[in-house]
């Protein structure tokens, strides 16, 4: 944990322990520099996490106050995940479909869903950028930018590489449609049927899904909710099977939320290139960062040209456009082949359109924006869960992205939630779904991604007495 990140965490217990209450002033950034002896940036960091998380407000000239809704929050997941650490094959692309499929309806409260609320985006001003490069866009450009992509849009993407610290040439950039072909292409380089590849324990379950199609088997390696993958284990894993390629998510992993520190990532990058094995890193969730500055992809420590990395605007800014990326190092080369031999280019407009939106400026403000709105939808959600849920649960506190991974007490079986949810108009993701395994069956990813209102609360209060249900059935059965 950072120095920001302890710092936040003790003023949010006093807070959750009633020592500061409603109303009540922080420090000023000066006086708790000075009495914690640290930095000024860190207090100023410190502060701004807890106005992510909806704990304090800054009211102008005047401070950082305690506002209505800091209440107790659930306690957190402890424990790394415990996968058998064997290579099995997969077979989750049903459930997948099953629990997706229920997600799209309107009328459906979506918990389950994997995206964001539409309305958090700039789709008007999109739709202007779009219109206007189409005007303008040269007929030769929809054969130079086959396979690379538009040529303009590699280039902000380039820049904002270069803004985190990351050197990585306009020329390295491939566009795909979406994150999930980049991903896909980044395994297809690497890996066979018969095969196999390490993946987080529970992990994203489009990864399980790729395999599964691929005929490529899965090796579920332990997971920390907080911390991210399980080192040590990751290196017994890498010397009993040999694998092609590990697929991990660094930042804000999907469904736990958990993030790996620069120490932890710079690690990762030198025990993969000791072993040659190949890292194909899923960053879709970087930019939905709570704190001051977006944290590091694994991509910043790579000296050898092991790490693909592949993220998109499709969570951050533009839903539907399905304009990704990969920034494949040493692969670019089979990447883009595979590439021209499948789908040859991502959509024309909607890349030139995202290359103006990015030249014009204001995508940094609607991040803002959209940060804000998630970390106060984030704390909405944990609240509810402290009011409704059974006594025992556990929720993660992730620092970013849009989902939170819930631990039921007892034996709940949540495919059967998510059934008995459904049919009162509440999609939620079960766990099982994340796993090869089918493991998890007492956890549950709900998303925080849409505006918290009246109709949320309801819905939350609901899978909540479903779940009490079925813990005193089964209770009574076991009696």
């Amino acid at each position: 944990m950072k120095r920001y990140e302890a710092l936040a965490e003790e003023i949010a217990q006093s807070i959750r322990t009633g020592v500061l209450k409603l109303g009540d002033q922080l420090p000023s950034v000066r006086q708790a520099s000075a009495s914690r002896g640290v930095s000024p940036s860190t207090v100023f960091e410190a502060y701004y996490l807890l106005e992510a998380r909806g704990l304090v407000r800054a009211r102008e000239r005047s401070g950082y106050y305690v506002i209505a809704g800091a209440k107790l929050l659930p306690p957190e997941p402890e424990d790394a995940s415990r996968p058998t650490g064997d290579s099995t094959s997969v077979d989750v692309s049903n459930l997948v479909f099953d629990v997706l499929e229920s997600a799209r309806a309107r009328d459906v409260v979506p918990f389950g869903s994997a995206f964001p609320s539409p309305f958090l985006f700039p789709l008007a001003r999109l739709a202007r950028s779009v219109a206007s490069s189409t005007q303008q866009m040269d007929p030769w450009s929809s054969i130079d930018d086959l396979t690379p992509g538009n040529a303009d849009l590699r280039r902000q993407i380039a820049l904002r590489y270069l803004a985190d610290g990351l050197h990585v040439h306009t020329d390295e950039i491939i566009i795909t449609n979406g994150a999930l072909e980049a991903l896909n292409l980044c395994l297809l380089a690497v890996a066979r049927p018969g095969d196999s590849v390490i993946i987080e324990s529970p992990t994203f379950y489009a990864a399980l899904q790729a395999l599964e199609r691929l005929d490529v088997n899965a090796i579920e390696v332990p997971t920390h909710p907080r911390e991210g993958i399980d080192l040590d284990a990751l290196a017994r894993a890498l010397e009993r099977h040999q694998p092609k390629a590990c697929w991990l998510m660094t930042n804000f992993q999907n469904p736990l939320g958990s993030l790996m520190s620069d120490e932890k990532k710079q690690a990762l990058v030198e025990l993969l290139a000791s072993h040659d094995v190949p890292l194909i890193e899923d960053d879709v969730y970087g930019e939905l960062y709570f704190g001051s500055t977006r944290p590091k992809p694994a991509k910043a420590f790579d000296t050898t040209g092991i790490v693909m990395h592949c993220s998109s605007f499709s969570k951050c800014l533009a839903p539907g456009y399905r304009v990704g990326w990969v920034a494949p190092g040493k692969f670019a080369r089979q990447i883009s082949r595979l590439k021209l031999t499948t789908t040859l280019s991502a959509s024309s407009p909607a890349q030139a359109g995202l290359a103006d939106y990015l030249a014009k400026g204001g995508y940094d403000k609607h991040l803002r924006q959209l940060r804000h709105a998630l970390s106060v939808q984030q704390n909405a959600m944990m609240q509810g869960v402290v009011r409704y849920f059974p006594k025992g649960t556990r929720a993660t506190r992730p620092s970013g992205g849009y989902f939170l991974w819930i631990e039921l007490p007892g034996k709940v079986d949540t495919l059967e939630i998510h059934r008995k949810a459904l049919s009162l108009g509440i999609s939620v993701a079960p766990g099982p779904m994340f796993s090869a395994h089918r493991d998890f069956k007492n956890c549950l990813r709900l998303n925080y991604g849409h505006p918290w209102d009246a109709r949320s609360e309801e819905a939350l209060a609901t899978l909540a007495r479903l779940i009490s249900a079925s813990m005193e059935s089964v209770k009574g059965i076991a009696g």
